[in-house]
């Protein structure tokens, strides 16, 4: 029997091995049963899931961050007044802000019911497919803090840059604690000032 994993959108995933051209074993997950089934998540392996869904198997890499790090970046995310369209993803030595790429789904909701004149629309209907629109739906990485200094535990700020024919990162701040950068730089997300970060 294989192992299995169902991601945040409800899918589920069974873990398989193949072999690549050299011979070597290839583990992936997929929605059937394929090639070899694997019944546990092999030695040095962990199961990653991306705030996206994608669900991979991936060598095990030491934990750089503390655990006090990743909430500080969290819970400056849950003050921001559309907390809701963000996600936060946690990686080797750094911390990546997600943000939901579409229209906000109360907007949405709030558009239909006063176009079609259903006051009470808004408010029955608002919670259920808000969840399922952000479940479903695709984050794209804006704000990232990676760790510089381990002894220090400072970091490295960037924004996703829009300017341009190519999207690239760029730094807006260094060497400062996770504290201090995600509470200053967080509440920008999703704002003009976003693009004012320099």
């Amino acid at each position: 029997m294989a192992l299995t994993y169902t991601n945040r959108k409800g899918t589920t995933y069974f873990l398989c091995r193949g072999a690549t051209k050299t011979g070597k074993a290839r583990y992936f997950f997929a929605r059937e049963p394929e090639n070899e089934p694997v019944e546990k998540v092999p030695q040095g392996y962990e199961i990653s899931e991306s705030v996206n869904g994608v669900v991979s198997l991936v060598k095990a890499q030491p934990a750089l961050l503390l655990e006090t790090e990743i909430l500080a970046v969290k819970r400056a995310l849950e003050n921001h007044p559309r907390a809701r369209l963000y996600r936060v993803d946690a990686k080797a030595g750094r911390i990546t802000v997600h943000e939901f790429a579409g229209t906000d789904p109360q907007e949405v909701v709030q558009e239909w019911a006063e176009r079609f004149g259903l006051p009470g629309f808004a408010h029955d209907r608002l919670a259920g497919f808000e969840a399922e629109t952000l479940a479903r739906g695709q984050f794209t990485p804006v704000m990232r803090f990676t760790l510089i200094d381990d002894q220090k535990r400072r970091f490295k700020a960037e924004r996703m840059c829009y300017l341009g024919s190519i999207d690239d990162w760029i730094a807006i701040a260094f060497g400062k604690s996770i504290e201090e950068l995600a509470r200053t730089l967080i509440p920008a997300l999703g704002s003009d000032a976003f693009f004012e970060l320099l």
